[in-house]
């Protein structure tokens, strides 16, 4: 087994038997097939089940991770200037209820989220199931055109989220999924509610960065400014060094700096 795969908290063909006889049972089927999906997933096993629900199965060693990435992002938080803001679930079936209410948080306020199931544990595994959206696409699928289309509603999706006093925690390319032209928030993140105010604008900044490099500075700023106030762009402006540093974000901070400045000053 690889370093990388052990670090992650693979989980073996027998823990995932015994995840695929409780669904099983709880579903009323005698069996059930499972898909693995090959995924970059650091914080759960995703897997696919009978073609009908997306399953994240999340280990001890996923829940040591996620404190792990909780506190190097706290520290970045930091360095903004800020407090931080995110906030770390103590066990695998606690990581597995935070999402599932974070889902169905945003379904009832009118954000799309893939129907959330159930939570439950099996063996010390924390087990989420979702509804499945079959040939859906993340937004780092689809081509530049299709991203400045789907610009506005991404704002809109991340404003509504923010004015009903949520914010998501990690927004990136590949947490947005397309399905049917609409977009979907997957794979939120648990924020503390005494930080949202800077979550918020960590959410604003960590949007702008997965748009920029696709459809430019300008444009981005552009769209952005329909959803959100000079004032809250300036929030957003002091994160973005911070998303910056994130492996899974290459865009030109600078740039966007500037641009705010423009827009503020």
């Amino acid at each position: 087994m690889e370093v990388r795969d052990l670090v992650r908290g693979t989980v073996g063909w027998d823990e995932t038997e015994a995840v695929a006889r409780e669904i099983a049972d709880r579903t009323g089927r005698d069996a059930v097939r499972v898909t693995f999906l090959d995924a970059d997933n650091w914080l759960s096993t995703p897997c696919v089940v009978d073609d009908e629900w997306f399953v994240k199965i999340i280990s001890q060693q996923n829940s040591i991770v996620h404190a792990l990435f909780t506190t190097g992002r706290n520290l970045g938080a930091v360095t903004s200037g800020r407090e931080g803001f995110f906030d770390h679930c103590g066990s695998p079936v606690e990581m597995a209820e935070r999402e599932l209410d974070a889902a169905e948080r945003m379904r009832e306020i009118g954000v799309n989220a893939p129907e959330p199931i159930e939570a439950f544990e099996v063996d010390g595994l924390g087990v989420l199931v979702f509804e499945f959206l079959d040939d859906f696409r993340t937004l780092d699928d689809v081509s530049p055109d299709e991203v400045r289309t789907l610009a506005p509603d991404l704002f809109e999706s991340l404003r509504r989220l923010h004015d009903d006093g949520l914010a998501h925690g990690d927004l990136r390319g590949e947490n947005v999924l397309v399905f049917h032209g609409e977009i979907y928030f997957i794979d939120a993140t648990s924020v503390d509610e005494e930080g949202i105010a800077d979550a918020r604008a960590y959410d604003l900044a960590s949007a702008l960065a997965t748009l920029e490099p696709v459809i430019g500075t300008r444009t981005v700023i552009s769209v952005a400014r329909e959803f959100y106030s000079p004032s809250e762009l300036l929030d957003a402006r002091a994160f973005l060094d911070f998303v910056n540093v994130r492996p899974d974000h290459d865009f030109d901070a600078e740039r966007l700096k500037g641009e705010i400045e423009k827009i503020a000053a």
